[in-house]
């Protein structure tokens, strides 16, 4: 039987991607993770998963009077430096993204210029054996970048 490499394929054909359900699967688990710890810190959730057609803000909490929009990153990896890589893949588009999807929200709550905003990244490790993972949460990891900086 002959194997088919990629410039043989049917591009009619869908294309099967195993790994897009795991990467769900994976997110979803990190977020109630990182939901669950957050409140163990005191932080009260005030949503999840706040998706517009541009962009999804993933949690969003409240540290006394300030909103914190917090960035959820994760990796199965167990090598040691995997969360400061993990938290690292917050790069400067990811930030603009975060601040407009923010800046949106709080426009159409009627928030804009009214509420402290703060930036967290919350770096979720799960080793493949573990039951709990290992959690690195970067208070204040960047400022508000891009033309809405100076509205959060």
């Amino acid at each position: 039987m002959a194997s088919r490499d990629a410039s043989t394929r049917d591009p009619e054909l869908p294309r099967f991607y195993p790994w897009r359900w795991w990467r769900r699967w994976l997110g979803q688990r990190s977020e109630r993770a990182a939901a669950q710890f957050l409140r163990r810190l005191g932080y009260r959730i005030v949503a999840t998963n706040v998706a517009d057609r541009w962009g999804e803000l993933d949690l969003l909490a409240l540290d006394g009077e300030t909103l914190v929009v917090v960035e959820v990153r994760s990796t199965s990896s167990d090598h040691p430096d995997a969360l400061t890589q993990t938290a690292a893949t917050v790069d400067f588009r990811k930030q603009q993204q975060i601040t407009a999807a923010t800046t949106r929200f709080l426009a159409h709550r009627g928030l804009l210029g009214r509420i402290t905003v703060r930036y967290d990244v919350l770096a979720i490790r799960w080793p493949p054996a573990a039951r709990q993972p290992t959690i690195r949460h970067i208070q204040n990891a960047f400022e508000a970048t891009g033309r809405f900086q100076f509205f959060t």
